[in-house]
């Protein structure tokens, strides 16, 4: 008898017909699975592209006073490079669907991570043009990628989905807060120059576009675009799921968690400074927010994924959150170091959950990539509004208390979203997801399979 290679698996394709409705799958051609270096470099590769996805943004938030200073900027001016990426992250996530088509989804990633570098760089130019042309280069990069490592997890990484998924949103939360909490210290080493400080973070993202360009030459790269896995190619359009009421779900606690998310990264610190705290500590416990946020990142998608009612972990990072709030709006200054561990740890509940929700209701790739241009394309258009609208409710009233509140009506919102969002069920589809274990095939069968 032939002894079959340890590293690698023989599996047959599996219908979005089959998914739907547990019937056997149909026999196809034997496909063998990489072997476990590749699969390693692959999601290395994966994982170290989440890690750029917001660094090109959160390096800039603790420098905005240099660059208020520098280039004599008004406030208001000065916040549209924290404000233009939230909305760019909406504005191209539509255009991923007709890039994948065209290019591949594999090379499309690849041209982000050089995309994404040069934006960086393009900032170390002394010009305001420069400076916002690389803002917007920065924001059409990562908003492409937000859409496609959720669709490439489903693809590469189907019966891993839970693992890889939460070690991404632990990436996007680890790139934050090494981008907010470093960028500040390393000014001494540039002679105090605030382009040079961000201007670094081109180097991860390089580092990011070397080590995926295996994926962008291996063969299949530019084929058709990321389908089903019967690599069908008569696929539902996009506009087949703008009515779906679970891809809405989806997009809805997509869309809240992101708005709470940027509302509390960019007013955080001025709460507590309008408290009274020092300006450098109020920054330092929005970083110190990003560990805790790790944590329930890496943890959330494995615990959601056994865990009974499904609603059960929307009910936890939304009541972390909202106690974080309340905390904020009564006692800021007393229990700072408690509302920022509790907002963490439901800011990286909610993130890890609504990209994770991406993937679990989708019944195929092509899907995938669908649910996610939708979740993230409208998600992010509402989020950007947050910080706005919390900003001029500020101004109106002269208190933190109306922004807050605000916050924790639109916490109710996020909780009805992820609620519904939570169902085991597939847009497309009104029955349960069910998974389908497919027996391996028998020697036999493989034998008979190769002639």
């Amino acid at each position: 008898m032939k002894r079959l290679d340890p590293n690698s698996e023989l599996e047959f394709p599996l219908t979005a017909d089959d998914a739907h409705t547990g019937e056997p799958p149909r026999r196809g051609k034997l496909v063998r699975a990489p072997g476990r270096l590749t699969v390693f470099i692959l999601g290395a590769g994966l994982i170290l592209i989440g890690l750029n996805l917001r660094i090109g943004v959160a390096s800039v938030g603790p420098l905005l006073g240099n660059i208020l200073g520098d280039l004599h900027l008004s406030a208001t001016t000065a916040s549209l490079l924290t404000t233009i990426p939230v909305f760019a992250f909406g504005a191209f996530a539509f255009l991923t669907p007709s890039l994948t088509r065209r290019f591949g989804m594999h090379r499309v990633l690849g041209a982000v991570m050089i995309i994404l570098a040069a934006g960086i760089a393009l900032r170390l130019h002394p010009s305001l043009l420069a400076l916002f042309a690389g803002t917007v280069l920065v924001g059409a990069a990562i908003a492409v990628g937000n859409v496609l490592l959720p669709t490439a997890i489903k693809s590469d990484f189907s019966h891993r989905a839970g693992l890889m998924m939460g070690l991404y949103s632990t990436a996007l939360f680890l790139g934050a807060a090494l981008a907010s909490g470093l960028t500040v210290p390393m000014l001494p080493l540039f002679d105090g120059s605030w382009r040079w400080a961000m201007g670094i973070w081109a180097v991860p993202a390089a580092l990011a576009a070397v080590l995926w360009i295996p994926q962008m030459t291996r063969r299949g790269t530019a084929a058709r675009p990321t389908g089903s896995a019967t690599g069908n190619d008569a696929q539902p359009p996009f506009r087949a799921i703008l009515t779906d009421p679970i891809a809405w779900a989806v997009t809805g606690f997509m869309g809240l968690q992101s708005m709470s998310y940027y509302a509390a990264l960019t007013w955080v610190p001025a709460i507590f400074h309008d408290s009274g705290m020092p300006a450098d500590t109020a920054g330092w416990m929005l970083s110190f927010s990003a560990f805790p946020a790790i944590l329930t990142c890496l943890v959330t998608p494995a615990i959601a994924k056994r865990l009974r009612p499904r609603w059960a972990p929307v009910v936890f990072a939304v009541v972390l959150t909202g106690a974080a709030f309340v905390g904020l709006l009564l006692a800021p200054q007393a229990g700072g170091y408690l509302w920022m561990t509790l907002l963490g740890m439901g800011q990286g509940a909610a993130i890890s959950l609504s990209l994770s929700y991406i993937v679990w209701r989708s019944p195929d790739t092509h899907h995938t990539g669908h649910v996610s241009t939708m979740a993230q394309g409208i998600g992010y258009l509402f989020a950007g509004m947050g910080p706005v609208g919390l900003g001029w409710l500020h101004a109106s009233t002269g208190s933190w208390t109306a922004p807050l509140i605000a916050l924790l009506v639109m916490l109710v919102l996020q909780l009805i979203a992820g609620t519904l969002a939570s169902r085991d069920r597939y847009v497309g589809s009104r029955s349960p997801a069910r998974t389908i274990i497919v027996p391996a095939a028998s020697t036999e069968d493989q034998s008979r399979q190769g002639q």
